[in-house]
């Protein structure tokens, strides 16, 4: 038979505890909530990504930089370790021949004591001391300063070569910290992408493909000419790659950053222009916007971080920036400087 008894009253010590659990348990949750940082919208990440990337660009412009100065050393400092490897051969050759001439005389009766002393020590400390000149034959004489000429060459082309070498490990020193500047800067902004919903990123890579397509397929360029022939086939080289990505520090064939882009296209026109941004903004002649020819450089930025080629009709050609591909982009979109004629 069921019990009909009344349950038991809580007592009044429990009751109090099971609030007080209650009430720590809704102020934690609000803790929580407040300390949760508010999801950030769609239009903020992208700007936020934008920024990075246009650091990043910036950073890849140093890289660039570096890279070039590194190739240039490598260059210089193979050339000097050429010249120190023949300066080096012919300073034995004449050391050699001196040395067959001593062996001739020892043959015919003894080593004259001039030639004695310069076997055994400096030819510089010797070509100061008259007396052991006005011993020696004219041969040896002559032999003796084309040694010591040679000596000194070689001393200088080899601290050249010293201080190249010690530049060169500098330089890809630099390199690899602006190398790890960049990536830190691309992973930041993928960090942010990745904040969002797979649907928000699909929306943002569905609107750049959709820009992309329509800044490629429907610009109206005008029909100005370009000012010089080179200038006429660099841009047509440079059309040739619209679509191919932006990738920092490459320069082609399929893949560009801003300056590797123009610099290619230059080169495919024959002409050779500085690697960076900065550099090649002094490459040439300086242009308002009005003087623009379709072909010319087009600074843009205050620290000339960012460089296109200018395509007519206030339009310019150019390999944007990380997650981007080459594309024609209205002027007016970046803070212009000036243009280049090369």
């Amino acid at each position: 038979m069921a019990s009909h008894r009344r349950p038991k009253p809580a007592s009044r010590t429990r009751v109090t505890v099971l609030t007080a659990t209650a009430a720590a348990a809704v102020a934690l949750t609000s803790q929580a909530a407040q300390a949760a940082p508010a999801k950030q919208s769609v239009k903020t990440v992208k700007a936020q990504v934008n920024k990075l990337y246009d650091e990043a660009e910036q950073a890849t412009e140093k890289y660039d930089g570096a890279q070039a100065k590194q190739q240039t050393l490598q260059k210089q400092v193979s050339q000097l370790q050429d010249e120190v490897a023949r300066e080096q051969s012919d300073l034995n050759n004449l050391q050699d021949e001196l040395g067959s001439l001593a062996s001739a005389q020892y043959r015919s009766g003894g080593i004259d004591e001039s030639i004695q002393l310069l076997l055994s020590s400096n030819p510089d400390d010797y070509l100061a001391q008259a007396s052991t000149l006005d011993q020696l034959s004219s041969q040896q004489a002559d032999e003796l300063k084309q040694i010591a000429e040679k000596q000194r060459t070689l001393d200088q082309q080899k601290a050249e070569a010293a201080s190249k070498l010690q530049e060169l490990d500098q330089t890809r020193t630099e390199l690899g910290t602006k190398k790890k500047e960049i990536q830190a800067k691309l992973q930041a902004a993928q960090k942010l992408l990745n904040s969002l919903t797979a649907a928000e990123r699909a929306s943002i890579a569905l609107q750049q493909a959709a820009a992309s397509r329509s800044s490629s397929s429907r610009v109206s360029l005008g029909n100005d000419t370009a000012a010089t022939q080179r200038a006429a086939a660099a841009l047509a080289a440079a059309k040739t790659k619209l679509g191919d990505p932006y990738v920092y520090g490459a320069s082609g064939p399929s893949s560009f950053d801003c300056s590797g882009l123009t610099s290619w296209a230059y080169a495919q026109a024959g002409v050779s222009i500085p690697r960076t941004a900065e550099s090649q903004a002094n490459a040439g002649t300086h242009l308002t916007a009005s003087q623009l020819k379709p072909g010319d450089l087009v600074i843009f930025y205050s620290d000339y971080h960012h460089v296109g080629i200018y395509a007519g009709n206030g339009m310019v050609l150019h390999a944007p920036r990380t997650g981007e591909n080459v594309k024609y982009e209205a002027m007016s979109d970046m803070p212009f400087m000036f243009g280049v004629r090369i």
